[in-house]
């Protein structure tokens, strides 16, 4: 029962391209239907999958939208499993950073104080 050299489990390749840490949270992540296969729905872990196939899936905050390039032997080095995927997910909006930090570290007693008033808006 050997599978074929371009097609392999979408379990299987979700973990050797890395994009999670063990193969039973690919498989659990599959399963839960949150895996598109060619933007439709998939439940079975077994799934096959192989070059030219369009994977959709959230991973964190964000959802993750490759193209499988080649099918892995192994789960390598990031550098070879960066080569199984073409990254085909938009851009995300960067997330503002609060108005009062300025890339300085912790703000000082002094800042915090300065902060404190200017919430609190005028005095009556």
């Amino acid at each position: 029962m050997t599978d074929s050299p371009d097609r392999i489990r979408v379990d299987k390749w979700l973990w050797q391209a890395r994009f999670f840490k063990t193969r039973t949270l690919a498989a659990k992540q599959v399963t839960s239907g949150h895996v598109r296969i060619n933007g439709e729905k998939t439940d079975k872990a077994a799934a096959k999958i192989g070059p030219g196939d369009t994977l959709t899936f959230p991973q964190g905050s964000i959802i993750r939208v490759v193209e499988v390039v080649l099918c892995g032997a192994r789960r390598g080095p990031a550098p070879e499993a960066q080569t199984l995927y073409l990254d085909k997910t938009p851009p995300q909006e960067s997330v503002p950073k609060s108005p009062g930090f300025d890339g300085k570290g912790r703000p000082t007693k002094k800042d915090r104080r300065s902060l404190d008033l200017s919430r609190r808006g005028p005095l009556a």
